[in-house]
């Protein structure tokens, strides 16, 4: 099976049009956090939590994601340690991306996301007071907050 829509972030950019919806992944232990932009490439916005089970489970509610919202290309979160080695996580984001690749044909980018759980829960933080929501949330924010780092730096 190919990967050869797996692309670098520089790759990625020449290849996604300007009018293109995007689809934003933060991949976890327990949780995958889902998140979409709009077709402008402006403003990521977090659109579900996907409970981590089997990869068929997940490919088929990313394959619905894809073809309800006519989406472009994915970005997936890329968990590398501070000093920008591979984690065990990271290891996890691409292999998640091999195995998507394998089955979906629209580019693939993996997103530097050192910071974006952190980022993420600062940002709920200052939205929403109930704490269980903040940690309810987190996922699909944190795949927000990835995204829109991506769609930034692809409109720039």
């Amino acid at each position: 099976m190919k990967t050869h829509n797996i692309l670098s972030n520089e790759e990625f950019k020449t290849n996604i049009g300007l009018n293109s919806r995007l689809l934003g992944i933060d991949p976890g232990n327990k949780n995958i956090g889902i998140a979409i932009c709009d077709e402008n490439l402006m403003v990521a916005t977090p659109l579900k939590i996907i409970k981590k089970n089997k990869f068929e489970t997940l490919l088929k509610e990313i394959d619905q994601i894809i073809s309800e919202n006519a989406i472009k290309g994915i970005v997936i979160g890329n968990p590398v340690n501070m000093d920008g080695s591979t984690s065990r996580s990271s290891q996890s984001a691409h292999d998640l991306s091999k195995n998507l690749s394998k089955n979906i044909t629209i580019p693939i980018t993996l997103w530097d996301e050192r910071f974006s759980s952190d980022g993420a829960f600062k940002i709920v933080k200052e939205l929403d007071t109930n704490t269980s929501n903040k940690v309810k949330n987190l996922d699909k924010n944190a795949a927000a907050f990835i995204l829109q780092g991506a769609i930034d730096y692809l409109t720039n």
